[in-house]
């Protein structure tokens, strides 16, 4: 059975324009299709950023997307570059939040529910979300900025010039972050993959 890691963004396609102006109208299922499409990158963005209040973070993102939604213009690589820098802001705010006030653990509340599906569907979903939450805990141990130019480029999908202003840096610097990101992440891997080999 393959385990894959599910990173990767998924773009909305040629109708990306006229979904934008439909949502900008009031049409919930256009905004509920952008949505859609895009919630599953923004959350891994958010829980590689900080697990803990992921899905506060990207509430707060959508909420802002609503209200400032009639004042966007441009492509879908642009709206991709939008959503996730309001996503960037916010975890950097909490952040900023959390320095200030004591932290509350919670427990891990997370169940698995077949939801009418076989058990073998479960053990699947429940593999491949483990394989996405360990590849996520080793971006977090990666320097902050090599993490944040691999969070923006797999899994938000966005082009190096993008990334490249929303961190203030030249398209070069961001390949160079990446590569070693990318180098470091395999380094961290495979050390990983060899302790545990060693363990059992």
């Amino acid at each position: 059975m393959a385990v894959g890691v599910r990173l990767g963004p998924v773009m909305l396609n040629a109708g990306f324009a006229e979904t934008l102006v439909r949502a900008r109208s009031g049409d919930e299922r256009a905004f509920a299709r952008i949505y859609g499409d895009l919630q599953p990158a923004l959350l891994r963005y958010s829980q590689a950023r900080d697990p803990r209040l992921a899905e506060d973070i990207t509430a707060e993102v959508w909420l802002q997307v609503s209200r400032a939604l009639h004042r966007f213009v441009g492509d879908e690589q642009k709206f991709r570059a939008w959503i996730f820098s309001i996503a960037r802001n916010k975890v950097i705010d909490q952040a900023r939040q959390q320095a200030r006030r004591p932290a509350i653990l919670l427990a891990d509340t997370e169940k698995i529910n077949g939801n009418g599906r076989d058990a073998r569907d479960v053990a699947e979903d429940y593999e491949d979300e483990e394989a996405t939450r360990r590849a996520l805990a080793l971006v977090r141990k990666l320097p902050p900025a090599q993490a944040d130019v691999i969070l923006l480029r797999v899994i938000a999908g966005l082009d190096f010039a993008y990334i490249a202003r929303l961190l203030g840096k030249t398209p070069g610097a961001v390949r160079v972050l990446l590569h070693r990101g990318l180098r470091r992440l395999a380094g961290m891997l495979s050390e990983q993959l060899t302790t545990e080999g060693v363990s059992r």
